[in-house]
């Protein structure tokens, strides 16, 4: 409760309040003024606060709690996703994925490029043939495909997009990238490894204008609005990102608090300006709801493809040298200066980290860059914090460094089952040690990495922090590494006040507490009164985004 001039302009009464604030962490009633907090209490202390001008929302016993904090997506391309693309059904075999292009094909224009997403990470091998290529030739019917895989990392491709692109068959592998070829006869199979997706994707992205970008940002945030956020993290924000949120929070169309990541060095399927020329200008995009508070490096790939940089060496194969155990894209003393760079500008560094080499290398940056340039409050994201060694995972709370936990599969899934084929089970499902870095006092951040994710619903990770199994019913009966649960009130805040700590706009939400934005979400269910595998079934039956509803289901 706190004294305010007049009464409120929205008092919430009636209700089931969590608070996420551990001082006082339920509540009977909420007011609001002017799109911000000003009292959280009993009902009998809040009345005062109404004057006949006061709109009163009653609850009816309804939990209502903060909205929730996106730590890492990818808002364009979640939109562009929702507009633009297509999905591949989840688990598609060949046949399968080269239905669903034929299907577009019939009905697209002439020419038009048909793009989708998913292919599951566990399809590696079985697109790379000839005769998997042929297939997708055939279903594409002179149209340019290009379907992304599930890690959003590489790309399959047919014979039309490889000629656009141009590429053929003597072309040697690109820097930190592959092309595909079939293991018998050594000829492209339109499978494209890290940075050759780029070459394609460079291709594709030349039909998409400025005004795509901002109608794909404008949809991305009416999407996450529905699934309660009402602050997120973008992961990756070249130039064209940038511009839209700008544009959108201009127009007073933007209904989340937006944390930009600046990559400083240009990532090999996304495009727009980027390093120093993108930083001189990060101002000139910083609004009230946009902060460009990070940079951003994508320092190895992912593990299905063998691109993730690992301690141990992968499950050998024909691809690869005995003992490969994959590559930095960064050297040890560029990352030093990349950390102390953004230190300098008083930005955080995000960086992609799957492989626990990786995440040792970052770990012993930042205590290299603590050494020279003393403490700091300002936060660096090790994203995707999900294979660590033992001796690593005590390192993140004395350096400061957050556990970007993204995206959501604490549980297993065919990302998992491509991960077995790479690296043997035992290592594969040693995978998310959330429960251990807890226990160490880590600040722990809740994201998506929608649309790698294809839906970016908060519930559906809390529920796999909580019971280590797949929500969906996928792998029934089957834990990830059960010993690292946690219980339901640490994943909710994981999920709002921690990703709000780890983006540095705490102070503005994250948590129900007089003076911060009134960003609340009302469920049709008490995710504390129902059993734990009923927590990813919780809806969202409405999103205020300060003191507005812009969202209703």
């Amino acid at each position: 409760m706190t004294a305010m001039l007049g009464f409120a302009d929205l008092i919430f009464e009636n209700g089931r309040i969590y608070t996420v604030e551990p001082a006082q962490p339920w509540a009977e009633a909420l007011a609001i003024k002017d799109g911000r907090i000003v009292a959280v209490g009993r009902w009998a202390e809040i009345e005062a606060l109404k004057g006949a001008e006061t709109q009163v929302i009653d609850l009816e016993g309804k939990m209502a709690m903060p909205g929730f904090v996106d730590v890492h997506n990818h808002i364009m391309m979640g939109g562009q996703a929702d507009l633009f693309e297509t999905q591949i059904p989840a688990g598609a075999s060949v046949d399968a994925i080269c239905a669903h292009v034929r299907a577009q094909a019939e009905i697209v224009p002439r020419g038009q490029w048909i793009v989708a997403n998913q292919w599951g990470a566990d399809m590696i091998t079985a697109l790379n043939s000839e005769a998997s290529l042929r297939k997708l030739d055939d279903a594409g019917c002179g149209h340019p495909v290009l379907l992304r895989d599930e890690t959003m990392h590489n790309r399959w491709v047919n014979s039309e997009a490889m000629r656009l692109a141009g590429i053929s068959d003597n072309q040697p592998d690109p820097p930190q990238g592959s092309f595909g070829r079939d293991p018998s006869t050594g000829r492209l199979t339109g499978l494209l490894i890290e940075s050759a997706a780029g070459i394609v994707e460079r291709t594709a992205a030349e039909a998409f204008t400025e005004e795509m970008g901002e109608a794909a940002v404008a949809r991305a945030i009416e999407i996450v609005n529905s699934y309660g956020v009402t602050a997120f993290q973008d992961a990756a924000s070249v130039l064209p990102i940038m511009k839209a949120l700008k544009h959108l929070d201009t127009k007073g169309k933007l209904t989340a608090w937006a944390v930009t990541s600046l990559p400083l060095i240009e990532p090999s399927f996304m495009f727009g300006l980027s390093g120093d020329a993108l930083l001189a200008l990060r101002d000139e995009y910083r609004s009230a709801h946009v902060k460009p508070n990070f940079t951003k490096i994508f320092l190895d790939g992912v593990p299905g493809a063998r691109t993730a940089a690992f301690h141990d060496a992968y499950v050998a194969d024909a691809a690869h040298p005995e003992g490969y155990r994959g590559e930095v894209l960064v050297s040890y003393p560029d990352l030093v200066r990349h950390i102390d760079k953004s230190e300098k500008l008083g930005m955080g560094l995000k960086i992609h980290c799957t492989g626990d080499y990786a995440v040792t290398e970052m770990l012993d940056a930042v205590e290299a860059i603590r050494h020279f340039n003393g403490p700091t409050d300002i936060k660096h994201h090790i994203a995707h914090a999900s294979y660590i060694r033992d001796e690593d995972v005590s390192r993140f709370g004395p350096l400061g460094v957050v556990a970007d936990l993204c995206p959501m599969i604490w549980y297993p899934t065919t990302f998992l089952e491509g991960h077995k084929e790479a690296m043997g089970e035992e290592r594969a499902t040693r995978f998310w040690p959330i429960a251990s870095l807890k226990a160490t006092g880590a600040l722990l951040a809740g994201g998506s990495d929608w649309p790698v994710i294809p839906i970016p619903d908060p519930w559906n990770g809390i529920e796999g922090m909580v019971t280590r199994q797949n929500p969906s019913g996928a792998f029934p009966g089957v834990s990830l590494w059960a010993e690292q649960a946690i219980d339901l009130a640490s994943a909710i805040e994981i999920y709002t006040l921690n990703s709000a700590k780890a983006m540095r706009i705490d102070e503005e939400t994250g948590s129900l507490a007089v003076g911060k934005s009134a960003d609340i979400i009302v469920l049709d269910q008490n995710v504390f009164e129902v059993p734990a595998d009923r927590i990813a079934d919780t809806k969202v039956l409405t999103t205020y985004f300060s003191g507005q509803a812009v969202y209703q289901r």
